[in-house]
């Protein structure tokens, strides 16, 4: 698969997450997609999450706050996107917001399957947040 088609699984991904079409979500992965939470995140002690139902188990399970934000996805080779996006979010628990850019580089193989995602934000300004 191309750039141009990778960008497109990658933007149909986020579309379905923001629309709530969770069932769309795992059938743009791998069965053994390896999925990475950024150093910090306190969704990062599942990592790596090995496979859909685990990261939708063991990441979207765990998302308690609604998330608002922008993205723009990139090709940066024929098997790599990366999307730049803004996390704009209040933690249920806590009342606190937090409104943090973020960057993630996807992963995908020659039939348009997610196979790896890797995570990068600043982890103190949701961490600051839970409290």
């Amino acid at each position: 698969m191309g750039t141009k088609q990778n960008i497109q699984t990658i933007d149909t991904l986020y579309k379905a997450f923001a629309t709530g079409d969770m069932p769309t979500v795992p059938g743009l992965m791998h069965a053994k997609i390896e999925w990475k939470e950024a150093e910090g995140n306190a969704l990062a002690d599942g990592n790596p999450y090995i496979g859909p139902d685990s990261i939708l188990e063991g990441v979207f399970a765990r998302l308690g706050a609604k998330h608002e934000h922008f993205v723009k996805i990139h090709g940066i080779s024929d098997n790599r996107a990366l999307a730049i996006l803004r996390y704009d979010a209040k933690v249920k628990a806590s009342g606190k917001s937090y409104n943090a850019q973020a960057a993630h580089l996807w992963t995908l193989n020659d039939k348009g399957k997610i196979t790896a995602f890797q995570q990068y934000v600043d982890t103190k300004k949701l961490a600051d947040a839970e409290m």
